[in-house]
């Protein structure tokens, strides 16, 4: 399901172009992830599960610069389109390396009291047999590529900067999907890989929502980045958990994979 290097560069640049957005800001719906608060604003839903993920942005020090600048533009589009973007807590800013189950899935799986330890332990078991495939003694360096509108939300897209850095990643997300084992709990993949960082859901869409004013503040967000290419590098891989879509934990035992 995973693309090639190529396949997938050609992809994600596709995303980011001024024409791409023009079209996609057409059909943004208003994200069901978040609810009106009785004291105004938005508040998340319930909506478990487990994902493996990079670290967290206040756990990843590697990435601060990074992320300070994906706060400063997250911060932009609030302060252009307010109510529209439901902002996900800068803390909370990572990676998506391999979504696992939530929701109505992984409450149905939770009917069965083990599952949850049988997760943690197969995972662990992936993670240790996969380490010496996907190690290539240095991190895996990503850049920002841009910004993407997706249905329900806005994030940045992020590249491999190396086709080798891409296929480690591809050999992981590979060993996991094709796990027996994890199959037989439920996991199975869903999604081909789009490295991205999430930004925000989108809340209240009015009526009279400028969609070329939206598509070129989120165009001209991106020319930030043509003269300061911003880079992230990918360390490890941890398995987390959450109730919502604004905070991913994990203990300290829980299964940890170093790129």
């Amino acid at each position: 399901m995973d693309d090639n290097y190529q396949t997938y560069l050609n992809r994600l640049a596709r995303m980011t172009l001024p024409e791409t957005y023009k079209s996609q800001v057409q059909h943004i719906q208003e994200s069901p992830k978040f609810v009106p608060a009785v004291e105004g604003g938005r508040k998340p839903v319930p909506f478990p599960g487990y994902t493996i993920i990079t670290p967290p942005s206040e756990e990843d020090a590697a990435n601060n610069s990074c992320y300070t600048n994906l706060q400063d533009c997250q911060e932009q589009i609030l302060q252009q389109f307010p109510g529209l973007m439901v902002p996900v807590p800068p803390a909370s800013f990572h990676v998506t390396l391999a979504d696992l189950i939530w929701a109505s899935a992984f409450l149905d799986a939770t009917e069965n009291p083990e599952f949850e330890v049988q997760l943690r332990s197969r995972i662990g078991q992936i993670f240790e047999q996969t380490q010496p495939l996907v190690s290539g003694g240095q991190p895996i360096k990503f850049q920002l590529l841009g910004l993407m509108i997706m249905p329900r939300a806005i994030g940045v897209s992020l590249v491999a900067k190396d086709e080798s850095g891409y296929d480690r990643i591809v050999k992981f997300r590979r060993a996991l999907y094709q796990n027996a084992d994890l199959i037989g709990l439920g996991i199975e993949q869903q999604y081909g890989l789009t490295a991205h960082v999430t930004l925000g859901y989108f809340g209240d869409i009015p009526t009279d929502l400028d969609r070329d004013l939206l598509s070129d503040t989120i165009s001209n967000l991106n020319l930030q980045w043509l003269d300061n290419p911003q880079e992230f590098w990918v360390k490890r891989a941890e398995l987390r958990k959450f109730d919502d879509m604004t905070r991913y934990y994990r203990e300290d035992d829980w299964p940890i994979l170093e790129f």
